[in-house]
Order: C-alpha cells, then sequence, then structure tokens
C-alpha cells in the first residue's frame, strides 16, 4: 500500500464505456480512489452501493469515486447497469494501475492462498497527493468512512 503524503501516480484506464479516464483530469478536486476484486459479487456490490447512496453527499463536498478492478469494460458496463452506479468503473486487465498503487496481494479464501487485489481506498487530494490509505477495508464500511474522511 502507498504512504499518505505521497503522490499518487497518474493513470488513464478505459471506465465501462469505454472512454478513458486519467488521474489529472480530476486535479482541484479529493479523489476517492478504490480498488476491489470482483464486479458483480456480494462484497463488492455492497461497497459500490454505499458508494453510489453517499455519492451525492460526496460530490457536495467537491469529492469524486473512481472504482478500480480488474474486470472488462463490459463487465463494468453490466455492473453499472444492474446497480445503476453514478461514477466511474475503471478497467485494468493488465494490473498496471493495481500493481502501481500496490494492492495486489496475497490472500485466504475456504484455505487457498491466491494472489488478488487485496480491497483497499485511497483519498487524494486536490493537488494529487495521497490524504488518506486504507488497506484491508470491510466493503460495506468503507463509503461511510470515507464520508467521514473528507469532512
Amino acid at each position: 500500500m502507498l504512504k499518505e503524503g505521497t503522490m499518487a501516480p497518474d493513470f488513464t484506464l478505459p471506465d465501462q464505456n469505454g472512454q478513458s479516464r486519467s488521474l489529472k483530469d480530476y486535479r482541484g478536486q479529493r479523489v476517492i480512489l478504490y480498488f476491489y476484486p470482483k464486479d458483480l459479487t456480494a462484497g463488492c456490490t455492497a461497497q459500490a452501493c454505499g458508494f453510489a447512496q453517499l455519492y451525492p453527499q460526496l460530490r457536495e463536498k467537491g469529492a469524486v469515486v473512481l472504482g478500480v478492478s480488474k474486470d472488462s469494460v463490459a463487465s463494468h458496463k453490466r455492473f453499472e447497469e444492474k446497480y445503476g452506479l453514478p461514477f466511474p468503473l475503471l478497467s485494468d486487465p493488465e494490473l498496471s494501475v493495481i500493481k502501481a498503487y500496490d494492492v495486489l496481494g496475497e490472500k485466504k479464501s475456504f484455505g487457498k492462498v491466491s494472489m488478488g487485489i487485496v480491497r483497499t481506498t485511497y483519498l487524494i487530494d486536490a493537488n494529487g497527493v495521497i490524504e488518506k490509505a486504507l488497506g484491508k477495508v470491510k466493503a460495506s464500511e468503507n463509503p461511510a468512512q470515507m464520508l467521514e474522511a473528507i469532512e
């Protein structure tokens, strides 16, 4: 996980509509950048829907939300449409941004160890500096945590 106070690595990734999104496009705004394992799974759905529910309040406070996983653009589109998600979901199948933000790690599931995305959320300030870094977040609690962090 990257350290608070360091410059957030810039990136450009396609969103669920195939539109390229770059971190630098959001300069002047705070960015909640969250990494999640997989579209349409219970935990990831709870986290995304939590951010969707709080999105008006987050925007009111000048923050945008960007979700990142290794899922395809098409998978992200299905996820967005099924739950009416109002923010970009970025596709990183090559894991370039996932690795740059140091969120790929060992995970244990049913006694099996594998490599995967460790649910991590960064709050990036208006100048592109990591203000807050939260690793191994609880999916259902993370959106409220981030709303509290920007207040």
